[in-house]
């Protein structure tokens, strides 16, 4: 096996790389995150800077990492501000670090890539290379954020740290359209979401659901615009930029769902998901003005009844959030391993995560008697 550490995407070729995925997912393919490099949504400015790492056997791609070595937390979703201070104050460095993870991306997907035939062989090749890519670049540790189930239980065999987390999702239990699942829910939930939905179109608002086809340069104009609003006004930086939309939307546009809130001739507000074979997976939205429930409508309603349509099983609107319980959302664990180089502060380390995985499992408990479901789903 030949192992390679790359800097950007551009060195890999882009159907090898994706011929080690078993799933449409969109945000590890080679064209996302290539996208990110070449419009200046990762790099030294955020603090991702691509470490990629390569295994190659016979002149073939059998294993790979999507892997940054990173300054800061931001765009990662799973918050690591104290272990950084905890170290700050002990005299150790914390970062760099390496992070093996989709830029700004809390969705769980393929992160340990191979084909299901070499894994067990692959999958401890690829965590020694990651290793020494540690020690190359000096990290305190590695962390495999959002991994899917089958790789985040084999790291987790490995001895390596976890950690649990909980998000929202909504799931399609074989709906015949967005009436028979509201028929689901409690009254009183049923009736808001009515409500809701209802105040908006006596707004004169109306929607539109694009793919990458349909959607065009002044559309994705108009989103960015939205985009970089929301980050702004929370006093953040937006990452990423109309470039970076439109590239993806050119490279994969059967994946894309913009949906489009029209006023008249002027659009108002937009939100942008992206999709698979079996799921919708909301990411970002804004608006240019304030209408009561606009959000709700755009970001949730709007991708449950595309979900209802398309058949897909599942709608991931993204972290955090315990407001779309009451939209027909329910709790879902998300996993993550980690590895720390041996410190005085590792113990202590391991006991705040196993503290916090149970103060998720007793949140996760509360929250089922929040359920808006008239019968259990």
């Amino acid at each position: 096996m030949e192992i390679r550490a790359h800097t950007g995407m551009e060195e890999i070729p882009a159907g090898q790389w994706n011929a080690l995925l078993t799933r449409g997912q969109p945000f590890v393919r080679h064209e996302f995150l290539h996208a990110l490099e070449a419009h200046g949504c990762v790099g030294q400015a955020f603090g991702w800077l691509p470490r990629h790492v390569t295994i190659s056997e016979g002149g073939r791609l059998v294993g790979a990492l999507p892997l940054y070595e990173k300054y800061n937390a931001f765009g990662e979703f799973v918050f690591d501000h104290a272990l950084a201070q905890a170290y700050g104050q002990v005299g150790l460095r914390y970062y760099p670090k390496l992070v093996c993870a989709v830029p700004y991306t809390p969705v769980c997907g393929p992160r340990l890539l191979a084909r299901a035939e070499d894994r067990r062989r692959v999958y401890p090749v690829l965590l020694q290379a990651a290793r020494q890519m540690a020690d190359a670049v000096g990290a305190s540790g590695m962390h495999f954020l959002f991994p899917e189930a089958e790789a985040q239980d084999w790291l987790e065999g490995q001895s390596l740290l976890v950690r649990h987390d909980c998000q929202f999702h909504w799931h399609n239990r074989g709906y015949s359209g967005f009436e028979d699942f509201l028929s689901t829910l409690s009254a009183k939930k049923r009736k808001n979401i009515r409500r809701e939905r209802r105040i908006v179109a006596q707004a004169g608002i109306r929607f539109q659901r694009l793919d990458g086809h349909a959607a065009t340069g002044s559309d994705w104009k108009a989103f960015a615009r939205f985009y970089r609003n929301t980050f702004e006004g929370k006093g953040s930086i937006a990452p990423l930029n109309g470039d970076f939309f439109r590239a993806v939307a050119r490279a994969m546009p059967d994946r894309v769902l913009l949906v489009l809130a029209r006023r008249g001739d002027e659009i108002i507000a937009a939100s942008l998901m992206w999709r698979d074979d079996e799921a919708l997976y909301g990411r970002y939205w804004g608006s240019s003005v304030a209408v009561d429930s606009l959000h709700f409508e755009t970001c949730y309603y709007q991708g449950i009844e595309y979900c209802i349509e398309q058949g897909l099983q599942v709608f991931e609107p993204g972290a955090q959030g315990e407001h779309k319980i009451a939209r027909g959302f329910s709790p879902v664990l998300t996993r993550s391993s980690h590895w720390l180089r041996d410190t005085p502060l590792l113990g202590a380390i391991r006991q705040y995560m196993e503290r916090e995985r149970e103060a998720v499992r007793q949140y996760m408990r509360a929250l089922e008697d929040r359920l808006p479901y008239r019968r259990a789903p």
